[in-house]
This record gives structure tokens, C-alpha cells and sequence, in this order.
């Protein structure tokens, strides 16, 4: 079976591998079709070879300094096929250590994006009368950015509070976690306006096409679709500004909603890393505050995902269920991405650990998922693991 998802992912990519020099020692068939080299040409030879002179050096700077960092390096890159022409494929490269933590190779994994890139330039091309609704765009991200930097910067004066208050350890580890999760989320934020405005770009230029043509009812037609586009582009500020509210005082809300937001917010993520998400809801009530059983969701699902591409799992599932059980609300997020190991299990919960490389994580998100679920919810999280799945429970009180 691993033999067939090997020749699967190597017939559906566009997949190399290098030595440490970045020499090339494999290609697949894809990669050759699109470069327009044969195996033979391409062994044995420099990775620049594909390299297109456009690329700015500090480019490729980046990359070499991110991989050779154990990191894994992620972008849309622009190459030079061997009959001159340009062909563009968003790269994964990924570092393979050996048993002793060095770094044995490269592999990079690509597909092509070509036709997209070729379609983005055009448009930019003749829709250079649009520049100042750009402008506009660029100025409203500006502004809600400011307010998001405003709010983290509030964020933190209340943290300084806390500890000159309180002299509580736990709290500056609490809001720590909060201000990683903010980086998170405005990267989101970017992730999710990419989409929107190519539909805004093809949209206005339907408009310039219908106004040549005179045909009003195509107009109008695209000039609604523009304003929609900008309207849900604007939801997402918002749905981003209220997930981080300083405002902290308890009332009812629906468990599921708040379980609902936190799957809309990782919404681009969950596609990307090919996630299923499965959900049994109950309709059940209980007092707190939404946005901190949302954080306590992201920070679940984001450790699925973790481990999901940390163990190499192909089929991603994750099943959230929520009912009562006697005088308590119960959810429970399981995860079929491998399990945790016995030794691990108990320290889990402990501020700083982490099984995770210090630069995708900082061991503080499931201490601060306890710490909302006690302190905040008045109740708990658990977690059980076995063979090749996990599963988290929290378990609020109903009154």
C-alpha cells in the first residue's frame, strides 16, 4: 500500500530531491514534462538550473536560510523552462533529517499553478485603472490592522495588570499563548483575502467588458457580485476583530456555536492540510465566555493537524461531539493522527513542553486550554489516547 500512495503523490506532483549542495539527485516524470528537461539533463546538475533570472537573490537567501534551519519552506515560485518559456508552481521544500538530527537531503514537492499566475498578471495589466479601489482595499487593511495591533496592545496593558495585580505566573503564560494565537489569525485573515480579490479583479473586469458592450445587465449583474465580494471580505475583519474582544464578563452562549466559529476560522487551514471535519451537536447552553471555549477548539484542532502531518497521516479525520451528561456539557474532539505516547501523556498539560520543533510551537497552548476550561468554564479537559487516535474531553458544568 505505500508503494501506491508513492506512485500516487509522485504522478499527481511535481516532485525533486537534492543533496545538501542542492544537487539534483531524483526527478519524476512530472517534473521533467513541465521543465522541459530530461532525467538525464537534470542529475547531477545545480537546482538553478530552473532557476528564472527575475527572482531576486534575496529570494532564494530566504530559502536556503529557512531549509537549512530544519524549517519547512513554503512559496509560489517563478521558473525558467529549457525552451525559455515560464512556468510558476507553489513549493514545498522539506528537510530530511537523518538519526542524527542533520540534514540529509532536500525534497521538494510541487504543482502547477501556471495558468493562474498567467491569468492574475493579465488582469493586473488591464485593470490598472482599478488602482485606486485598490488603494481603498490596501487602506481598510491598513486600518483594521492598526485596530488588531491596537487590541493585542490593550491586550498586553491588561497582562502587565494582572501581573503587578496578582503576581501570577499562570496569567503571563495564559496571555502569551493569546498573542501567538494573534499572529495566527492575521495571517489567516491574509490567507483568506487572497481568493476574494482575484474574484474582485475578474469582476471588475466584466464590468469594463459589459460597459463596452453597453449591456447594463451585465453591469449591474457584476457591479452586485463586487459589492458581495467586499462585504464578505469585510465579515471576515470582523469575525476576526470579535474573536479577539477584551471583553471578559460571563454570559450564556451555545457550546456549538462557539465550536462552529473555531472550525470557521481555520476554515483555509483545514482545507489545505486536507482535513475532514465531522460534527454531532447537541443544543446545549452553559456560562462563560464563547470566545475562550473558541481558542480552546483552535488550539485542539491545530494540534491534530500537527501531528496529523508530523506522523505522515494521510486520511485526516477529526470528529467533534457535544452532549450532556448528567449536570455537565461534554465535548469531545477525537483524532485518528497517530496517538500520544505513554511518557507524554502526562505532561502534556505542563507549561513549555512540547514534542513539536520550538518554532512551530510553544507548550503553552493545551496548559492554557486547561486553565480557560478551569478557571473560566468551571469545569475540565481531559485526554485519553490509544493506538492511533486521541481524544480530548471538556466537561463544563450546566449551572
Amino acid at each position: 500500500m505505500l508503494k501506491q500512495y508513492k506512485e500516487a503523490i509522485e504522478k499527481s506532483n511535481i516532485i525533486s530531491k537534492t543533496d545538501v549542495n542542492g544537487i539534483i539527485t531524483f526527478v519524476n516524470d512530472e517534473f521533467c514534462a513541465i521543465s522541459g528537461y530530461s532525467k538525464d539533463e537534470l542529475l547531477g546538475k545545480n537546482h538553478n538550473i530552473v532557476r528564472h533570472p527575475d527572482v531576486a537573490k534575496e529570494k532564494f537567501a530566504l530559502l536556503w536560510e529557512t531549509i537549512k534551519n530544519r524549517n519547512i519552506y513554503k512559496a509560489t515560485v517563478k521558473n525558467l523552462a529549457k525552451d525559455g518559456s515560464t512556468f510558476y508552481v507553489n513549493t514545498t521544500i522539506i528537510p530530511i533529517l537523518d538519526e542524527s538530527q542533520n540534514i540529509a537531503e532536500y525534497i521538494a514537492i510541487r504543482y502547477d499553478v501556471t495558468k493562474e499566475m498567467l491569468l492574475r498578471e493579465e488582469l493586473i495589466k488591464k485593470e490598472a485603472q482599478y488602482e485606486e479601489l485598490n488603494r481603498s482595499l490596501e487602506k481598510r487593511v491598513e486600518e483594521q490592522t492598526r485596530e488588531l495591533k491596537e487590541l493585542n496592545q490593550t491586550l498586553e496593558e491588561r497582562v502587565q495588570e494582572e501581573i503587578v495585580k496578582n503576581e501570577e505566573r499562570q496569567r503571563m503564560m495564559f496571555w502569551q499563548s493569546r498573542h501567538a494565537s494573534l499572529g495566527q489569525m492575521l495571517a489567516n485573515i491574509a490567507h483568506q483575502w487572497r481568493q476574494p480579490l482575484t474574484e474582485l479583479s475578474l469582476a471588475m473586469f466584466n464590468i469594463k467588458k459589459a460597459l463596452q458592450n453597453s449591456n447594463e445587465e451585465d453591469v449591474n449583474k457584476f457591479y452586485l457580485e463586487s459589492k458581495h465580494i467586499i462585504k464578505n471580505m469585510s465579515e471576515t475583519i470582523d469575525d476576526f476583530t470579535n474573536f479577539f474582544s477584551p471583553d471578559k464578563e460571563k454570559y450564556y452562549f451555545n457550546i456549538s456555536e462557539s465550536i462552529q466559529e473555531s472550525i470557521v476560522l481555520l476554515e483555509n487551514m483545514i482545507n489545505d492540510e486536507m482535513i475532514i471535519i465531522k460534527t454531532d451537536f447537541e443544543d446545549i447552553e452553559v456560562l462563560g465566555i464563547t470566545n475562550e471555549l473558541t481558542q480552546v477548539i483552535i488550539n485542539l484542532i491545530n494540534n491534530s493537524k500537527d501531528a496529523f502531518i508530523h506522523n505522515s497521516i494521510l486520511l485526516r479525520e477529526i470528529a467533534i461531539t457535544t452532549k450532556k451528561e448528567n449536570s455537565f456539557a461534554v465535548i469531545e474532539v477525537q483524532d485518528n493522527a497517530g496517538g500520544i505516547a505513554k511518557d507524554n501523556l502526562e505532561k502534556i498539560f505542563e507549561p513549555y513542553f512540547t514534542t513539536k520543533h520550538k518554532s512551530r510551537g510553544t507548550g503553552l497552548g493545551l496548559f492554557m486550554s486547561r486553565m480557560i476550561c478551569e478557571q473560566g468554564l468551571g469545569g475540565t479537559l481531559d485526554v485519553k489516547s490509544k493506538k492511533n487516535s486521541t481524544t480530548f474531553s471538556i466537561k463544563i458544568p450546566l449551572r
